[in-house]
């Protein structure tokens, strides 16, 4: 099943991520959606690979036990399409919209922290939860510490991706979009998924259904994000007076 597919990242260390990263940001080119995303979530890892280096992550074990697992998740949805198999339905609108003309970069880098969070965060929760041989409360401290990685990854999305206050007028229906998404409900239920899932751990056919729906309504929130949209139009020139007018 798509949720099942394991990270093809080995989990031991940041780097390995960042590797994987830096060379998809020189392999894929530039407009890809899947670019867009990748651009930003670099520079996030790369900064939490400082933070941790720093020892500003709290229990270094747990910080990338949980860092590496979240970010094999997208790490194996790109080897997926990449293979020609299917990636977690989450992922599935950005790879067959990355080049669709009429969908902004700002709605690309959306879609991936929708799919990321909505999906890969809890199951990445319960892999490492697995992996450390704890349970989801053990790990709330890091995964407040992944919220703030979300929050800065949010922020970077906006300051590079964003059009100017110029260009996002009220009457954009990429305004619209932007009012229908929130990261603060993305991550509730990405803490609320990975408890439910924890628990249903002795019940796998039921984990398995719940997963797999989890998988379908975010993969259903990545669609509406990509709806191609119109360019605004410019605001008509005001003619000038003649002179002596």
């Amino acid at each position: 099943m798509a949720h099942t597919e394991k990270s093809t990242v080995p989990a031991h260390g940041i780097g390995s991520v960042i590797a994987r990263m830096r060379a998809l940001a020189k392999a894929l080119p530039d407009g890809d959606g899947v670019a867009v995303f990748n651009h930003v979530y670099l520079a996030v890892t790369e900064a939490v690979d400082r933070s941790v280096a720093l020892g500003r992550l709290g229990d270094r074990t747990e910080a990338v036990a949980l860092d590496v697992r979240f970010a094999g998740r997208y790490l194996s949805a790109v080897d997926a399409a990449a293979a020609d198999r299917r990636p977690p339905a989450c992922w599935r609108p950005l790879f067959r919209s990355r080049h669709h003309p009429g969908v902004r970069p700002l709605q690309f880098a959306l879609a991936g922290i929708n799919a990321h969070i909505g999906h890969d965060l809890p199951l990445a929760i319960v892999d490492a939860c697995r992996a450390l041989g704890c349970q989801p409360q053990d790990l709330e401290d890091e995964f407040d510490r992944v919220g703030d990685l979300l929050v800065a990854l949010e922020e970077r999305i906006r300051e590079e991706v964003m059009p100017g206050p110029d260009l996002l007028q009220v009457a954009d229906p990429l305004t619209h979009l932007l009012g229908c998404w929130s990261l603060e409900r993305a991550r509730d239920g990405a803490w609320s998924a990975a408890r439910a899932l924890w628990e249903l751990r002795t019940l796998p056919a039921l984990a398995e259904e719940f997963a797999q729906r989890l998988d379908t309504a975010v993969g259903l929130v990545g669609r509406m994000l990509l709806t191609p949209l119109p360019l605004p139009r410019p605001a008509p020139a005001v003619p000038c007076a003649p002179p002596g007018r």
